[in-house]
């Protein structure tokens, strides 16, 4: 039923915006190996484009990764090196001293470049982002937070993974430790401070209408914990709207 859903959701947007395709960024992870899958599976594989942008980070077997679930798909593969494209910025002043700062640059620029290939063929750009980032906020704002459609916004991330396996995506892959590449080392729950299996069930509780307390008690977390995720959530809003006006 999610599939039939999700694959629904992808032609229809694309046939309202008289797209002719879509492009999806490529990382060798499980949210965008399944949305390359599902847009394959929504489209048919010749109007999805898949683009992959390693950069020094880039772990090889990512990359690997990659084209040998493209050529599984059969879809087309661009692979852009983002190096080049990152050093063009060494004119801005200090560069390098916040990797939050310049792992943010990075996720806009390769945001600049799958709406390159998008405008130059007429697609969309399909998002990569689940319900679990969406809430915490935990996307960089016009960075990979930009797309124009979001396939995986209504699942969490432990419900991203069972539906990868349901599909039989590699289980190497869906297994991988979630991380943004912004630096040696960098994971996802390291910048969280918390499992996806504990933030899900937070916000699961939380949809049911379970006080911090109960949550608390029922996942073996501290209140704390439950309310600075609240909290979280209430802090990134701006990264999930417009941007107000007076």
């Amino acid at each position: 039923m999610t599939v039939r859903r999700i694959t629904a959701f992808i032609r229809r947007k694309v046939k309202e915006a008289n797209a002719r395709g879509v492009v999806v960024g490529m990382s060798g992870g499980v949210d965008s190996s399944l949305v390359a899958l599902l847009c394959a599976r929504a489209l048919g594989p010749k109007r999805v484009l898949g683009i992959h942008m390693p950069d020094k980070f880039t772990d090889p077997s990512d990359s690997e990764d990659v084209k040998v679930l493209s050529r599984k798909l059969k879809i087309r593969l661009e692979v852009v090196d983002l190096e080049p494209i990152v050093r063009a910025f060494r004119v801005l002043p200090r560069l390098g001293e916040s990797k939050i700062a310049l792992g943010n640059l990075k996720a806009r620029i390769r945001m600049a470049i799958l709406y390159y290939y998008a405008n130059l063929l007429g697609y969309l750009v399909v998002g990569t982002s689940n319900r679990s980032e969406l809430r915490a906020g935990y996307f960089t704002k016009y960075g990979d937070g930009a797309s124009d459609l979001l396939p995986l916004g209504s699942l969490y991330k432990t419900q991203v993974r069972e539906l990868a396996r349901e599909l039989g995506l590699p289980e190497r892959i869906i297994q991988k430790v979630p991380s943004a590449g912004f630096w040696p080392g960098q994971t996802d729950e390291g910048e969280l401070g918390i499992s996806y299996e504990k933030l899900d069930g937070i916000y699961m509780r939380l949809d049911e209408g379970k006080s911090p307390q109960q949550i608390a008690r029922e996942l073996g977390v501290s209140i704390r914990t439950v309310r600075d995720i609240i909290q979280r959530e209430r802090q990134t809003e701006h990264k999930r709207v417009p941007p107000p006006t007076p």
